[in-house]
């Protein structure tokens, strides 16, 4: 007897073979990929590191004498993280202690997104 074999993929159709035996399973969460070279190296292999970067959203991290020295990402990965910067100082902004004449509703607010993003950067290590 032949055992069952699960075909897992990110874009899959639900359906079964013909012979009952393979299944597909349909948008599984995956691992982000990153690749990491030395400077030298990606640059011997540019095209293929920027293809990843561009088609597959597999970033890598570029090593300068062993430490990281940056990251050649996909441009929408790049001008989200732009979006996302913008949004946290501008959150930041507000959850700044408002004036001792501002209302009472405005100092709650404050207090309330200040804390969130205190939380949220404990949750991130940051």
């Amino acid at each position: 007897m032949v055992p069952d074999v699960a075909i897992i993929a990110k874009k899959a159709n639900p359906r079964c073979c013909v012979s009952q035996r393979i299944r597909y399973s349909v948008d599984m969460p995956t691992t982000r990929t990153e690749h990491r070279a030395k400077i030298a190296e990606a640059r011997n292999v540019l095209g293929e590191v920027i293809s990843r970067a561009r088609y597959a959203d597999e970033p890598t991290i570029l090593v300068n004498r062993g430490k990281e020295a940056a990251v050649i990402v996909s441009h929408p990965f790049y001008e989200q993280a732009l979006r996302d910067r913008e949004l946290i100082e501008a959150l930041e902004k507000r959850a700044e202690t408002p004036a001792d004449d501002a209302k009472a509703d405005d100092r709650m607010k404050a207090r309330v997104l200040s804390e969130a993003l205190a939380g949220a950067r404990y949750e991130l290590d940051l």
